[in-house]
């Protein structure tokens, strides 16, 4: 048992073995999307998946960034006409 291991028993954390760790890389790589995820049926390694899955949220938090842009952007222009800005304030909450 690696050192690593050991150290975590001690600390009272629970390690997950290699096949529950295989599960879980399994089960990462069926919620990457299959545009981003070309190798989806062929084996990968548990490190391209890791690496994939942090692109993808990479991308992910890109978008919420414009969509929060245009959103703002959206609000400011409608302040003129507050029933709009109302009804988009309602939508979103």
């Amino acid at each position: 048992m690696s050192s690593r291991r050991s150290r975590s028993r001690q600390a009272g954390v629970s390690m997950i073995n290699d096949a529950q760790m295989t599960e879980l890389i399994s089960k990462l790589q069926q919620l990457i999307p299959h545009d981003i995820n070309q190798t989806k049926s062929s084996k990968v390694s548990a490190s391209k998946v890791l690496q994939e899955t942090c692109n993808y949220i990479r991308s992910m938090h890109r978008e919420v960034e414009d969509l929060s842009e245009r959103l703002s952007e959206l609000l400011n222009s409608t302040e003129t006409d507050s029933a709009q800005a109302a009804i988009i304030r309602s939508l979103i909450m």
